[in-house]
């Protein structure tokens, strides 16, 4: 009998030792380098759309600030950060698709499913305004990590994102365009 206990016990021992090393942890999530970066909205598609942002890290994201101005009154504009930092063609094209380093479809900030560079349409005053102050969740600044969005663009629509319609929410034309650039 303890010739059979110890050969089992021998036999759980082997077969331990011939589990699969435990998987590493995950590497800790990027993390921002810039301190601050500057975004200058310029007219695109004709329109007359401008504005400036200030970008800085802050806790799980990036926080957005500043003025979009320009806009029809009392209306709502899609608003997300593109792919590419490139804002040189007349109808912003050139900024390509919105920015989406984890391919996933396009909704609403802060729901389950969404592209990295989905925001909250801006909302304009009566004068045409938008008064830029939102946070954007799993992004950095700086350090080139997937999810950096220095060096990206930042587009303003004509129309409202419906945050369904694949994959850019028929937000419509693109009337202001302003490249990410870190400045300190």
């Amino acid at each position: 009998m303890r010739t059979a206990i110890a050969s089992l016990g021998l036999l759980a021992l082997a077969a331990c030792s011939s589990a699969p090393p435990a998987a590493p942890p995950p590497p800790p999530p990027a993390a921002s380098t810039a301190q601050q970066a500057v975004a200058v909205l310029a007219s695109a598609s004709g329109s007359r759309v401008s504005g400036k942002l200030t970008l800085a890290p802050m806790g799980d994201g990036v926080h957005i600030s500043g003025e979009v101005g320009g806009l029809p009154a009392n209306a709502q504009s899609g608003f997300h950060v593109h792919e590419k930092g490139d804002c040189s063609a007349v109808d912003a094209t050139s900024a390509g698709a919105h920015f989406n380093p984890a391919a996933s479809q396009h909704g609403r900030a802060g729901t389950a499913t969404h592209h990295a560079g989905d925001m909250d349409n801006l909302v304009s005053d009566a004068s045409g305004v938008a008064k830029v102050n939102m946070h954007l969740r799993g992004v950095t600044l700086g350090g080139g990590a997937a999810n950096d969005i220095a060096g990206r663009a930042v587009i303003v629509h004509a129309a409202p994102d419906d945050y369904r319609t694949q994959p850019t929410g028929n937000a419509g034309a693109r009337v202001a365009c302003g490249v990410i650039k870190v400045t300190r």
